[in-house]
C-alpha cells in the first residue's frame, strides 16, 4: 500500500502543458458564480493605459470642472426621466439613481439626487462584465449593448433593485459606462413585493440575475424579456421600467456624446479618472485630520423576522494617521434558513452612503470615497454572508452598517476643529412600511410596497431637534408619495397615513425626529395580503448620543375578524382612528385584537381588517434634563409628548389645563432627578462587576461575540435535544439553522396534549 509520503513527486507542467490545462478548464467551466476577487475589492482600479496617456498629456483643471458639471446635469436629467416615467412605486418616489463609471468600472460621478448606495456598488458587476463577458465569443460587448442585473451576490443592495448598464465605446474601445438603477419592488420572490422576510433559501429570494446582456446592439432581447416577465407577478412593471431605464441611460449617453465631441476622448477620459483620484487623495487627507484612536459601535437585531433572537452587528473603527480600518469581526454568524443575511458588498454600499451623505457630503459622489478604507470581515457572518445564504432581507444588516458609520463619525469628528458636516445622532434605520400583493380591483396580479419607509425621522444635532419623518437614510431627496394616487391602483386604503405618534421621539436636550403611524385595510379584492419586514419590536434599533435616548420599540397591531368599513358606514364617528385609541378602547366589538413583532410574513387580509404600524424615531442628543422647559411645555401643548413623559423624562412641571410652566417646580424636579442619579451611581468597576455577565442569559437565543476583545462567537444552535449554546471561533461553529416555528409550535401542543391526557388518565384511574 502506498502512503501519502511514498507518492512519487510529479514534474512541474511545461508552459505548453499549462496552456492546454488552462484552455481545457476555460472551455469546460461548469458554473460561473460571483468572483471573490471582484466582490471583496472596493478599491479603485489601477489606471488603464488610455488613462495614463490622457493624464500625462496634461489636465486642465478648469476643463475638468466644467466636464463634471455637465456630467452632473446629464445624470440629473436621466434621474428625472426615471422618476417621471417609472412604473414602480420606488421610481415614482425617487428610490433610484444614475451614474457614470470609468472604463474599469469605478464610479466617477452620481446624480445629485437618489440613492448613493445603488450606484456605489455597481463597480462589482461592471468588473464582472469586463472580466467574463468582454472577450467571451458568445457574449461580447458592442455599441448599443445593455446589461441588466439584480443579484446582491454580484453587487447590489438587495434583489429588488434592478440596474441597466451600458458601455460608452469610441473607436472600438470602452471608455466609460453609464447605469441607472431603480427599486422595482416585485421580483418573483416567495412573497410579493421583492423583500421577502419569509425566504429560507436563496431560491426564495426571487429573480437572481447575474449580469447578462438584455439589450443587443440597441435592440431589446425579447426572448430574455419574456423569461423575466414570466418570473415575476407583475409582467407589465418589468417591461415598463426596463424601457424607462434604457431610455434614461441613452439620454445620458447622448449628453455625454456631445461633451466628448467638444472636448475630445482623451480629455473626457482624463476628467473621469482625475475625479476618482482627486477624491481618493482628499479622503486620505481628511482621515489624517481625525483623532487617532479606536472607536466601537455594536448594534443588535431582535428577530429573524420569524422568531425572537438577539444577533449582533459589531463595528470597530481604528484611525492612525491617514489610515482607517473598519473591523466587523464579532458580528453574529449567518443563519442559513432566514432572510436577514447580507453580502458584504451590500454592507459596504451603506458605508458609502454614510460617508458621502453624512461624513463628507461636499465630495463628488465617487467610488474612491471609501477606496483607501480597509474593511476587515469574516465571511460567514450575517453581514458577510456566503453564496448559499438567503438574502431577501439583506437591509437588516446593511442598514446597521450605515448606522455604525454615521454614529462613529460623529464621535470621531466631535473634537476636530474643522467639520465637513454636523455631528448628528442616529437616523432611524428600519423599513417601517407595508408590503402588499394580490389581485387588484382591476384584476391585475401585483406586488410592491408603500412609500412610508421614506419618512424615516432624523437624528438630533448638538444645536437643534431632528427632523420629523423627513427622508430615508439612503436617499435625502426621496418622497413619501401620495397615497390617494396609489389607491387608484390597489384595493386598500390608508385610513391613517401621516399622523405623528405622541411620545415617539428620541428624548434628549434636543429630541430626535418623530415618526408617523399607518393604518391600512383592504377592500374589494378576491385575494389580498400585507407584510411587514422590520425588526425592533423588543430591542431599540438605534441609539441616542451623549445622554440622548434611542428610538422606541415598534410592534405590529392588528384587528382581525371585523370589517372596519361596515362599522364606519354605520357610525362615522368610528373613523377617528389611531393605534393608541384602537388598541386601548377596542371600538370594534367583533374584532380580535393582537400585537405582533414586525416580521409578519405575507398575511391574507379580509375586507376591513386593520393592520397598524408606526414609523420609528431619530436618536436624541444630550441630557433630557437640559432641554429648555419652554420647549417641553410647547411639545406637550401641541400633543407631541404626554404629561407623563414631560414629567418623568424631562423633569418639567406645568399646569395641564393652561400649559403654564411651573419654573420652581421644574427646578425642584430636575434637582431631585439629578440627586437620584448620584445615589444610583457607582464606580465603573463596581458597575461592571454587577451588570456584566460572563455569557448571555440562558434562555436568550444569542448570536455574536460576547465581550469586546475575543475571537469567539457565541451562537444558539438547534439539535434533536433542543437549543444548545456553542462558543467557538466563527470557522469552527456548526451551521446555524432555526427550526420551522410551526413544527416547534406543533411539538409544544403535542406535549401539552400528552400532559393533559396523562393527567386525565390519572384522574379516571383515581375515580375508578
Amino acid at each position: 500500500m502506498t502512503t501519502i509520503e511514498d507518492k512519487p513527486s510529479r514534474a512541474a507542467l511545461t508552459t505548453q502543458e499549462r496552456e492546454w490545462v488552462d484552455r481545457f478548464m476555460d472551455e469546460t467551466t461548469l458554473f460561473l458564480g460571483p468572483d471573490p476577487e471582484i466582490m471583496r475589492d472596493h478599491g479603485i482600479s489601477a489606471r488603464t493605459g488610455h488613462e495614463e496617456r490622457a493624464i500625462e498629456a496634461g489636465v486642465d483643471r478648469l476643463q475638468v470642472e466644467r466636464i463634471r458639471k455637465r456630467i452632473a446635469g446629464a445624470l440629473d436629467e436621466g434621474y428625472e426621466m426615471c422618476e417621471a416615467q417609472g412604473a414602480a412605486p420606488g421610481a415614482k418616489w425617487g428610490d433610484l439613481t444614475t451614474a457614470i463609471y470609468t472604463a474599469a468600472g469605478d464610479v466617477s460621478y452620481l446624480s445629485c439626487h437618489g440613492v448613493i448606495a445603488f450606484s456605489a456598488i455597481l463597480h462589482h458587476p461592471i468588473r464582472y462584465i469586463m472580466k467574463y463577458w468582454k472577450d467571451e465569443p458568445t457574449v461580447g460587448i458592442h455599441e448599443g449593448d445593455g446589461f441588466i442585473h439584480n443579484d446582491a451576490r454580484f453587487g447590489n443592495i438587495h434583489n429588488t433593485d434592478q440596474s441597466m448598464i451600458m458601455p460608452i465605446i469610441r473607436d472600438g474601445e470602452i471608455i466609460a459606462w453609464v447605469a441607472a438603477t431603480i427599486h422595482e419592488g416585485e421580483n418573483g420572490a416567495c412573497e410579493p413585493g421583492g423583500m421577502p422576510s419569509g425566504s429560507e433559501t436563496p431560491f426564495d429570494d426571487g429573480l437572481r440575475m447575474s449580469p447578462f446582456k438584455i439589450v443587443e446592439r440597441g435592440r431589446l432581447r425579447r426572448d430574455l424579456l419574456t423569461f423575466l416577465q414570466h418570473s415575476v407577478r407583475d409582467p407589465k412593471l418589468q417591461l415598463a421600467d426596463l424601457k424607462v431605464k434604457m431610455t434614461a441611460v441613452r439620454k445620458i449617453m447622448a449628453r455625454i456624446d456631445k461633451i466628448i465631441d467638444e472636448v475630445g476622448v482623451d480629455t473626457f477620459v482624463a476628467a473621469l479618472r482625475t475625479t476618482v483620484e482627486d477624491v481618493d487623495a482628499e479622503v486620505r487627507r481628511r482621515i489624517g485630520e481625525l483623532p487617532d484612536g479606536t472607536y466601537r459601535f455594536d448594534q443588535f437585531m431582535d428577530s429573524t423576522l420569524k422568531e425572537n433572537i438577539l444577533i449582533k452587528f459589531a463595528c470597530k473603527i481604528t484611525v492612525k494617521g491617514e489610515k482607517m480600518t473598519v473591523d466587523l469581526r464579532g458580528t453574529g454568524p449567518e443563519i442559513l434558513n432566514r432572510a436577514i443575511n447580507s453580502p458584504l458588498c451590500s454592507v459596504k454600499s451603506m458605508f458609502m452612503q454614510a460617508i458621502l451623505a453624512f461624513w463628507w457630503p461636499d465630495l463628488p459622489r465617487c467610488t474612491s470615497a471609501m477606496s483607501c478604507i480597509e474593511i476587515i470581515s469574516d465571511e460567514g457572518t450575517w453581514a458577510d454572508a456566503s453564496y448559499d445564504a438567503p438574502m431577501g432581507q439583506s437591509l437588516q444588516a446593511s442598514f446597521r452598517g450605515f448606522s455604525a458609520m454615521q454614529a462613529l463619525y460623529s464621535r470621531m469628528s466631535f473634537s476636530t476643529p474643522k467639520k465637513y458636516s454636523n455631528v448628528v445622532a442616529n437616523w432611524f434605520n428600519q423599513i417601517n412600511t407595508f408590503l402588499w400583493g394580490g389581485i387588484t380591483q382591476h384584476g391585475d396580479m401585483v406586488g410592491n410596497l408603500c412609500a412610508d419607509l421614506n419618512g424615516m425621522p432624523g437624528g438630533a444635532k448638538p444645536f437643534r431637534d431632528g427632523e420629523d419623518a423627513v427622508s430615508p437614510l439612503f436617499c435625502a431627496m426621496a418622497d413619501t408619495a401620495e397615497q390617494e394616487v396609489m389607491e387608484e391602483e390597489v384595493p386598500f386604503l390608508q385610513l391613517v397615513s401621516k399622523r405623528l405618534v405622541r411620545d415617539n421621539m428620541g428624548f434628549g436636550k434636543f429630541t430626535g425626529g418623530m415618526g408617523y403611524e399607518m393604518i391600512v385595510a383592504a377592500e374589494g379584492s378576491p385575494q389580498w395580503g400585507f407584510m411587514t419586514v422590520t425588526s425592533g419590536a423588543k430591542f431599540s434599533s438605534i441609539y441616542g448620543m451623549y445622554g440622548g435616548y434611542g428610538c422606541g420599540t415598534y410592534p405590529l397591531a392588528m384587528v382581525k375578524g371585523t370589517n372596519v368599513y361596515e362599522h364606519i358606514r354605520r357610525d362615522n364617528t368610528k373613523f377617528d382612528l389611531s393605534i393608541e385609541k384602537v388598541m386601548n378602547e377596542r371600538p370594534f366589538e367583533d374584532g380580535r385584537y393582537s400585537t405582533y413583532h414586525m416580521g409578519l410574513q405575507f398575511d391574507i387580509a379580509k375586507d376591513g381588517e386593520l393592520y397598524m404600524i408606526s414609523q420609528g424615531a431619530g436618536g436624541g442628543y444630550g441630557d433630557p434634563l437640559e432641554r429648555l422647559p419652554e420647549s417641553v411645555v410647547r411639545d406637550a401643548e401641541i400633543g407631541r409628548i404626554s404629561q407623563k413623559v414631560a414629567e418623568e423624562i424631562f423633569g418639567v412641571r406645568y399646569d395641564p389645563q393652561t400649559f403654564r410652566l411651573d419654573a420652581e417646580g421644574t427646578k425642584a424636579a430636575r434637582d431631585a432627578a439629578r440627586q437620584a442619579r448620584l445615589r444610583r451611581g457607582k464606580p465603573y468597576a463596581e458597575f461592571c462587576a454587577e451588570l456584566v455577565k460572563p455569557e448571555p442569559p440562558e434562555d436568550l437565543h444569542y448570536y455574536g461575540s460576547w465581550g469586546a476583545d475575543t475571537d469567539d462567537i457565541t451562537a444558539t444552535v438547534f439539535t434533536i435535544d433542543g437549543p444548545q449554546r456553542v462558543t467557538a471561533p466563527l470557522g469552527e461553529l456548526p451551521i446555524v439553522m432555526i427550526p420551522d416555528r410551526r413544527e416547534v409550535k406543533i411539538a409544544q401542543l403535542e406535549a401539552r396534549v400528552a400532559e393533559l391526557e396523562d393527567k386525565h388518565g390519572e384522574e379516571v384511574r383515581r375515580l375508578a
